[in-house]
């Protein structure tokens, strides 16, 4: 895999250049650039959700730097499906150029103008169904229907004077989906023996033998858990899993219960489903939150975001009875939703939370509430056995899938040097059906805090984490400028990191000396001085109580 970053060779006509610019090594901020005569063509523009090293981040967005520059020669961007890992970073990109075409299903770009309309966007769109066909400049582009955790899900062939793409986008291969929608393994047959040169491939269950359970599984259990609660159930999902908000209707009706909605997002999604005929709602079953409260305990389901163990989500604050939904005794709570990569400790945290406060905790780990939404190992065998590309690149997954991708992808046949481990930023070129590594770029991570996006750095997260983990102490001396005597301090106060002031008093004199020691030395500069007093504070504390907090000293000349 290649870590050393260098520049890619000017690129020629003919010649069409692939860059992974989100989505490889995390499962999130999907986002591939395709360029060839001078023209571009991006698919998916998602985000990643922050993790616990990553403290105050809201999202993190895909690095638009390789083609920030080249906005203008942008023919389009194809959205896959509707997932906040697939489309969450659409409206940062159209800020930067909001007339950038947007193409995708009637549901995706309904989701995806909802979100846009929040940032005041009114963008230019184009939907699509299955078995369409599109001319975007130099690339002509067929859609496919794949099955998965979203209604209107589609993989896209881009076919251009260099080769044919097939990229998957998320997919598996429900036999018996509960809309009746499979992925269309005719088409794959069909662009496979026309040739494909590059096969873009969903990796997130690679490592995950056999088949993905059926979605339909999931009905009869939700509906035996509800028929079973003898109090409020609550039921957390992605805001956007319209079977799973839809399972969840069907259950609360068969028992004779009602549904409140829960999240703005939620809402918002559902709302979108509904109204486009996605999301089948029986009739007296929806009710709003606001009235949801008369409504008997044992006659009321939740339907919430925070699946997740996000800190603002509505999960996450009922476990820490930061909400008006007081979770307590014979309450049931359902996870209906798998873990994320990087997510598992605050997910746990939340079920630790709910089950202290007397919830019944139903997960995937002790009950068939989730089935994921991607392939596994043995479906993507009968993709690459299928379709028979030239060319393999694994995208969405963590470094792990990739690799079990594409041992998958050797054992069928294709070449391991045909077969690319890639990370974001890493250029590809396809030409006469010859796909190599050319360059990698430098691609980081772009992080959107409150209304700031881009300005927050490793380096202060870094801060944030030293300041969240080990405290914060200052000290204010002031020195006679003539001299470089102390004349008053050293005042140390501290946050975070003991209760007493008083423990600094051991560490005071030691500041007086080196600050003395200094003085005799001919050091006059504050700056040089408030360095003196960073260390001398430094390495006291760290052999005294172990710890490094973050040091602000501050030296006044008077």
């Amino acid at each position: 895999m290649p870590t050393s970053v260098y520049n890619p060779p000017a690129l020629k006509n003919g010649t069409l250049r692939v860059i992974p610019i989100g989505g490889l090594g995390e499962v999130g901020r999907n986002m591939t650039s395709f360029e060839i005569d001078g023209k571009i063509l991006i698919v998916d523009c998602g985000v990643l959700f922050p993790e616990e090293h990553q403290p105050g981040v809201d999202l993190i967005l895909p690095d638009f730097s390789p083609i920030k520059d080249r906005l203008d020669d942008v023919v389009g961007v194809v959205l896959t499906h509707g997932h906040e890992d697939h489309i969450g970073a659409v409206p940062y990109l159209l800020r930067l150029r909001n007339d950038i075409p947007l193409i995708g299903s009637g549901l995706t770009l309904a989701l995806v103008e909802a979100k846009l309309k929040e940032h005041r966007i009114k963008p230019y769109s184009l939907t699509v169904t299955e078995g369409q066909k599109e001319q975007l400049g130099p690339f002509a582009l067929e859609f496919v229907a794949v099955n998965h955790s979203i209604p209107d899900a589609l993989a896209v062939a881009i076919k251009t004077t260099a080769g044919t793409v097939l990229a998957t986008g998320d997919f598996k291969m429900d036999q018996l989906p509960l809309d009746g929608r499979l992925t269309d393994l005719r088409e794959f047959a069909r662009l496979g023996k026309e040739g494909v040169d590059l096969f873009l491939v969903d990796s997130t269950n690679a490592d995950v033998p056999g088949f993905t359970p059926l979605e339909r599984s999931i009905g009869p259990v939700l509906e035996q858990v509800i028929a079973k609660a003898p109090r409020r159930v609550i039921v957390a999902s992605f805001s956007s899993h319209v079977h799973r908000v839809q399972q969840v209707l069907d259950a609360a009706h068969a028992n004779g219960r009602r549904v409140a909605l829960l999240g703005r997002s939620m809402v918002r999604n559902m709302t979108i489903a509904a109204d486009l005929g996605y999301l089948k709602v029986p009739e007296n079953v929806l009710i709003d939150y606001k009235k949801a409260k008369d409504v008997p305990d044992d006659k009321i389901v939740y339907m919430s975001t925070g699946s997740q163990g996000e800190p603002m989500a509505v999960l996450s604050r009922m476990a820490n009875m930061d909400h008006a939904i007081e979770v307590g005794e014979g309450d049931t709570v359902i996870l209906a939703s798998s873990q994320i990569p990087g997510n598992e400790n605050a997910i746990y945290r939340v079920i630790d939370g709910l089950t202290k406060l007397g919830a019944n905790v139903v997960h995937k780990g002790n009950a068939k509430v989730h089935v994921s939404g991607h392939a596994a190992a043995g479906e993507l065998l009968y993709c690459y056995n299928i379709i028979k590309p030239k060319n393999v690149l694994p995208v969405h997954g963590e470094y792990r899938h990739l690799v079990a991708n594409a041992k998958l992808a050797i054992d069928t046949g294709v070449p391991e040097e045909n077969t690319i481990l890639a990370e974001d930023g890493t250029v590809i070129d396809l030409k006469d059906g010859v796909a190599r590594v050319v360059g990698q770029l430098d691609i980081g991570f772009v992080y959107v805090d409150g209304s700031s996006v881009g300005e927050i750095t490793d380096a202060d997260l870094k801060d944030r984490r030293i300041l969240g983990e080990e405290g914060f102490i200052s000290i204010i001396v002031v020195v006679e400028a003539q001299t470089g005597k102390v004349i008053v301090g050293p005042e140390i106060h501290a946050k975070g990191f003991a209760e007493d002031d008083r423990v600094f008093d051991g560490v005071k004199p030691k500041i007086e000396q080196a600050l003395a020691e200094a003085a005799r030395n001919g050091v006059r500069d504050p700056h040089a001085l408030s360095q003196i007093v960073r260390r001398t504070v430094g390495r006291w504390v760290n052999t005294s109580y172990r710890r490094r907090p973050m040091i602000v000293p501050l030296v006044i000349e008077a």
